[in-house]
């Protein structure tokens, strides 16, 4: 089960009663949330502070989501829009290959206000890539809008030996693609919305219209628009607009997905494949949310069911803690890697309080190489030192992160820290002792020696 929510959200921050995730009715049932936002606030001082920090969208979040077991996967920003993808922890080992791109479109290409940012990812086995897009505005820039689409979907990964987006399994499509209702006025447009005729609007939606005439989008797929136009609202209101311009309600927020067909394209290359696509994409629900007035467009979620043949079924390495694991001596962990894993000088396996938010959310770690103690044609056993233990004990996870692949590529079950015995006078309460107990970033090099290459 996958969650998308598309939200322009202006130059506002988070607010703690955010229900766009719908946890009350989704729940733990949620394998994966993919969060697309536009217009995130990009003066120049908050971006630079972003790009340093996380910005206060991802921190909220995973301050959400994290103590429900999911992490925060990936995210990319290109000025205002952001894409973010959140995944159980379950699923870690089975998600490969993650790579994120962004095109600008913005004063011919120059700017970021405008464009697309994308994730792809191998996921059990299978190729799905989500896009986010922010796309020109206002009535007349449908030409506009379809071409810079078009210069998004050529530019993203060109060059690189990764599928372009619309060649992956799976193409999720959604922003705030600023798509209009033509040729009816504004009173007819909005008495049909009072008498809640949407299907009145619909074929005059330019998005649909350009559906049945462009090629490229004719594989895309939308549920159906059975609420309000999302566009354009006076803030905290579910008033249209009441400004000297009056702009004329459109569905400009929307979630579009295409499945490709491999049937087809077997069939073309001559071969006839055994069964039907292995993958299949079903909308559960598709709705806007009312109640948030914090931009003057309403957000949209998307609830999905996606059906696959894993391709992949076993971690490319499975890991374990052995014996008791305290801070009262040196701990030991086991691990094995199937026999074509790319195993690197600079893996490293990290301990994780299970609630971690992020792959650098960890507490300490060991380089799989140089802390290595014993191994045999089966498995390997590394060591962490007593003094990185967290002497408060509680619920852990160990990690394994691949260098070469760029990813977290086993998981441990969780296991218990037993509390020191013997607490030193003056301990540091555990967050902050748990804080300065990590040693440098691994994805930056390490300690000193490992960077020397020692």
């Amino acid at each position: 089960m996958m969650k998308s929510d598309r939200n322009s959200v202006g130059k506002s921050e988070p607010k703690k009663n955010l229900g766009l995730l719908q946890l009350n009715s989704l729940g733990p049932t949620t394998d994966m949330y993919i969060i697309g936002l536009q217009e995130v606030n990009s003066r120049i001082t908050n971006f630079l502070s972003d790009l340093a920090f996380d910005d206060p969208w991802s921190v909220f979040f995973m301050t959400v989501l994290s103590p429900l077991g999911y992490i925060k996967l990936s995210s990319v920003r290109m000025q205002g829009l952001l894409l973010l993808i959140f995944v159980k922890h379950v699923h870690l080992p089975f998600v490969r290959d993650i790579h994120t791109r962004y095109t600008r479109t913005g004063l011919y290409g120059y700017w970021g206000n405008k464009g697309g940012v994308s994730i792809r990812m191998s996921l059990f086995g299978h190729t799905i890539c989500f896009m986010n897009c922010h796309l020109p505005a206002h009535m007349e820039n449908t030409e506009q809008r379809l071409d810079d689409f078009e210069k998004i979907l050529e530019m993203q990964f060109e060059g690189e030996d990764i599928p372009s987006p619309m060649d992956h399994e799976i193409l999720f499509w959604f922003g705030d693609l600023n798509f209009r209702i033509a040729d009816y006025g504004i009173h007819f447009v909005r008495e049909s919305i009072n008498n809640k005729r949407f299907n009145l609007l619909w074929e005059k939606d330019q998005l649909n219209m350009a559906k049945k005439k462009e090629v490229f989008l004719k594989e895309f797929k939308e549920g159906p628009l059975q609420f309000k136009p999302t566009y354009k609202f006076d803030l905290y209101s579910e008033v249209y607009d009441t400004s000297e311009k009056k702009r004329k309600p459109a569905w400009t927020d929307r979630i579009l997905w295409k499945v490709k067909n491999l049937c087809e394209v077997a069939s073309k290359e001559g071969e006839f494949p055994e069964e039907e696509n292995p993958i299949s994409v079903t909308l559960n629900n598709y709705v806007s949310h009312m109640s948030y007035g914090i931009s003057d467009h309403k957000p949209v979620t998307g609830t999905f069911k996606i059906e696959m043949k894993p391709l992949v079924s076993d971690p490319l390495v499975t890991l374990s803690p052995e014996g008791e694991w305290s801070a009262e001596h040196d701990v030991f962990m086991r691990y094995s890697t199937v026999p074509e894993f790319p195993s690197s000088a600079w893996d490293w396996i990290g301990l994780f309080q299970v609630t971690f938010r992020h792959v650098n959310d960890y507490v300490t770690y060991a380089w799989v190489e140089d802390d290595e103690i014993s191994s045999n044609k089966d498995s390997k056993q590394v060591y962490m030192s007593a003094s990185e233990i967290p002497k408060m004990g509680g619920e852990f996870l160990l990690c394994y992160y691949s260098n070469n692949l760029q990813s977290i590529v086993g998981i441990s079950e969780p296991f218990q820290i037993q509390p020191s015995k013997t607490p030193i006078e003056g301990d540091l309460p555990e967050e902050e002792s748990s804080w300065l107990q990590k040693p440098d970033n691994p994805e930056s090099g390490g300690d000193s020696e490992k960077r020397r290459g020692i």
